[in-house]
């Protein structure tokens, strides 16, 4: 995939039944299914089920086991409620007769109220200034371990720009803390609400449990780790513009018996705050 037009070719699921949907997998690198992917496609689906004029405004799941990228995925949409203002459904993914997946999501429609949000983060580095995951793959090259140069070398429909680069060649325990740029590449005119939370929560999955490495990072990194998604929860905001570059700034309050617990909060580029993720992943050492 190299831009929004191929993402939404794969987050886009074949209808199958009124509540049945189903979708194929693409690799970023890793010999699973990428969790994010696997949210996406079942926002997707649920969306799909939904009548009124409600837009999405949370989603929690589970991820139960790891997805074989070539066996095709079924999402089975449950409604769980049709209130007065409220809309909620339950998705479970399933490869064969396998669970591998569960969210529910709640879609709201729009109403008046209070409105405030916490401030972007002070100080950070404009993306334009910054290095990209391509030039950080050219700049380190052989140097990266095989597992992460691999990783970088996969085509993306999204660009990423960390705020800081550890320099592999001098591992050094960090901060627990974790802040990139991202922008789709493709034309990214006309796009809706509905799809643009779904690829803001395709994208919410990529770099959030870097912030659970990074305080072990003199003896932890991508090749001595195994690292998976556990569970991830998301809360939608406000529309925004992919025209731009959005800031995700995330951080880890906890690492304990092999899991990691992050949490994020997407900003545009002027300082709204769009959305707020939270995730507990798997950071269990590998014993070699």
């Amino acid at each position: 995939m190299t831009t929004v037009d191929d993402l939404l070719k794969l987050l886009t699921l074949e209808k199958t039944s009124e509540t049945q949907f189903v979708g194929v997998s693409k690799t970023i690198g890793s010999p699973v299914v990428f969790g994010g992917q696997v949210l996406a496609q079942a926002l997707n689906a649920a969306s799909r089920t939904i009548t009124s004029k409600r837009t999405l405004h949370s989603m929690h799941a589970y991820f139960l086991e790891a997805g074989d990228l070539d066996t095709p995925i079924t999402y089975t949409v449950n409604t769980v409620r049709d209130g007065g203002h409220f809309s909620v459904r339950r998705v479970t993914a399933m490869q064969n007769d396998t669970t591998i997946f569960i969210m529910s999501a709640s879609f709201h429609e729009l109403e008046t109220g209070y409105t405030h949000h916490v401030d972007m983060p002070e100080g950070v580095a404009q993306p334009e200034t910054l290095a990209s995951w391509t030039d950080m793959r050219a700049a380190f090259g052989a140097a990266l371990p095989k597992s992460l140069k691999a990783f970088l070398e996969v085509e993306r429909p999204i660009e990423f720009k960390p705020t800081a680069i550890a320099n592999p060649l001098d591992p050094k325990d960090l901060p627990p803390s974790h802040d990139v740029w991202f922008k789709l590449k493709g034309n990214v005119t006309g796009l809706d609400l509905e799809l643009k939370q779904q690829i803001l929560t395709y994208i919410s999955d990529y770099n959030i449990l870097v912030s659970t490495l990074n305080p072990h990072a003199s003896k932890a990194n991508w090749g001595n780790t195994q690292t998976a998604s556990l569970d991830h929860a998301m809360w939608y905001f406000r529309d925004f513009d992919y025209s731009d570059w959005l800031l995700y700034t995330m951080e880890s309050p906890n690492t304990i018996s092999a899991r990691g617990l992050a949490r994020g909060h997407i900003f545009t580029r002027d300082g709204k705050l769009v959305a707020t993720v939270v995730q507990e992943g798997l950071i269990r050492p590998i014993n070699k």
